[in-house]
């Protein structure tokens, strides 16, 4: 491990079941929302940055009913529109988290790349159960596509993101938007995202005492997200994206995780089976790095080298196509 890594590590609160301790899962919700809340309130605001609440809604109910879908915009107020955005999938192994967690660095980079974001507050398992918050990914990302212009943002230059369990998120969201029509997005970057619920991959047997996501703790949100259904066949490539056979046709993809991740070795087989089916990937494998080290070292060498890597493959592909106008 990472010294930098293993002395941040060291000051993590631990419960007899790692970090998070899914076991109890209101607790731990409970606990998770009041430290992210308690890291908001500490950050210096950012004028510079405004936040603005909407409400997407479905454009029809093919695919299930309206369900309305909370989305946080973040707009850095003096870069000139129309605005890239980034849809944006927070962290916490689709059974805990909400839209607003990220807000203090998310401001940061949006700062830095004049683009917004916009944070998807999707469902959250075991009270949605899979497809659910892809679903709700799908109807963040219409609803971005459709109120683009009303909204003073670019739709030709729209991203998917997100992390950890948002990760898988905003993958199964690249599915959906692939396999059901409408216009691509511009690139997916998926940050040690959580692809596979069959947890059978060397990586995912090796780690199991980091205490930071470790193989037990993922069992049991897999559980909680797909039930009876986990390690079956009757799992579809928009509850766990690894299901997927057929890669090809998805946008241009930022891959990155620790090496000391459980999520290790099904993420370089995503990315390794993208690029034989033809899509541009981005790889980056971090030596001596557990699971969200960003988050809990991000003052770290390794931190640091990540945010600089990631932000400057958002700016090319922002960058990438020309601003209208």
């Amino acid at each position: 491990m990472d010294q930098e890594l293993s002395l941040a590590l060291d000051a993590v609160p631990m419960t007899p079941n790692g970090a998070f301790d899914l076991t109890d899962l209101a607790t731990t919700r409970a606990a998770f929302r009041a430290q992210a809340e308690a890291a908001a309130d500490s950050s210096p605001a950012d004028p510079s940055v405004t936040v603005e609440e909407h409400l997407a809604s479905r454009a029809d109910r093919a695919h299930g009913p309206d369900v309305p879908v909370a989305v946080r915009l973040l707009r850095p107020t003096t870069a000139p529109g129309p605005l890239p955005v980034l849809l944006w999938f927070h962290g916490g192994g689709q059974v805990l988290g909400f839209a607003a967690q990220d807000e203090p660095w998310l401001t940061g980079l949006a700062a830095a790349l004049g683009c917004a974001v916009a944070a998807v507050d999707y469902r959250l398992a075991p009270e949605t159960p899979a497809p659910g918050a892809a679903e709700d990914g799908f109807t963040a990302y219409q609803w971005l596509c459709r109120e683009a212009d009303a909204l003073g943002l670019d739709g030709a230059r729209i991203g998917i993101a997100g992390q950890s369990g948002g990760g898988g998120i905003a993958a199964a969201t690249a599915l959906l938007v692939r396999d059901r029509g409408g216009a691509a997005p511009l690139f997916q970057s998926l940050t040690y995202p959580m692809l596979d619920d069959r947890n059978r991959t060397a990586s995912s047997h090796e780690i199991t005492d980091i205490g930071i996501w470790d193989r037990s703790t993922n069992l049991l949100a897999w559980q909680a997200i797909l039930g009876d259904r986990t390690g079956t066949e009757d799992v579809c490539p928009y509850s766990a994206p690894s299901r997927a056979d057929d890669l090809a046709d998805l946008p241009p993809t930022f891959i990155t995780v620790g090496d000391l991740d459980c999520f290790r070795d099904e993420d370089l087989d995503y990315a390794t089976r993208l690029r034989a089916q033809g899509v541009p990937v981005e790889l980056h494998l971090y030596p001596g790095a557990y699971h969200a080290f960003d988050l809990i070292a991000p003052g770290s060498r390794l931190a640091t080298a990540f945010h600089r890597t990631w932000f400057d493959y958002l700016a090319r592909q922002f960058a990438a196509v020309p601003v209208p106008g």
